[in-house]
């Protein structure tokens, strides 16, 4: 008898969802990573926030050339000057929040085994304070740094974008969509990053 696979069994169950189906077939299967350094994941997270994913990159390598290439401590992000982090092209405001991350890390003595003991509602709990850091901040930081399986972005506007298309919701009662979304996906856990995941492909691919 064969082994499941946790990329088996994510596929399988999704797979009961007949309109999600399609969309499985399409495209490649995702597989989860986990990252270290989570303050430097959560900063990157900041500065790519409503931009492209071409223009976040040369951004986020632009931060690490201020390090010589090496990945930066909290307490080296925020000895570094207000404008030397503006000039690689950050906002005022995406500066004090990548420093707001690096001074809340030191201030509660946080390192990457204290988060990944937490629960994903802990999470977002325990880092939303952060003047800066919203839900889906940390939610894409549960997804592409924890590695978490059950993460579900109702506010990211991919994932609304491509739910309006494929499930035919009405995207003009905000209110509505999302709790149509809510109802949707709860079918889909415990795979639900699984889902954003293909979600944003095809999206992409539309």
């Amino acid at each position: 008898m064969a082994v499941k696979t946790a990329q088996s069994a994510h596929i399988e169950h999704l797979s009961k969802d007949k309109k999600l189906l399609p969309v499985l077939l399409s495209v490649d299967p995702y597989k989860l990573k986990k990252r270290k350094n989570i303050c430097l994941r959560l900063c990157a997270s900041i500065m790519s926030q409503q931009l492209s994913t071409r223009v976040a990159e040369v951004i986020f390598k632009r931060f690490l050339e201020l390090y010589a290439g090496d990945e930066p401590t909290p307490q080296q992000i925020l000895d570094t000057p207000f404008e030397k982090l503006r000039a690689i092209g950050l906002s005022n405001a995406k500066v004090n929040y990548v420093q707001n991350v690096a001074r809340y890390v030191l201030e509660h003595n946080t390192d990457d085994k204290k988060l990944y003991r937490m629960t994903n509602e802990e999470v977002i709990e325990f880092l939303t304070p952060i003047k800066g850091v919203g839900k889906w901040t940390v939610e894409m930081l549960l997804m592409f740094t924890l590695g978490r399986e059950d993460v579900f972005a109702v506010d990211d506007l991919g994932i609304q974008q491509a739910m309006t298309k494929i499930y035919k919701l009405d995207a003009t009662d905000k209110k509505a969509m999302k709790e149509k979304m809510l109802k949707i996906s709860a079918k889909w856990a415990p795979y639900r990053t699984y889902a954003c995941f293909y979600l944003w492909r095809y999206k992409d691919t539309k």
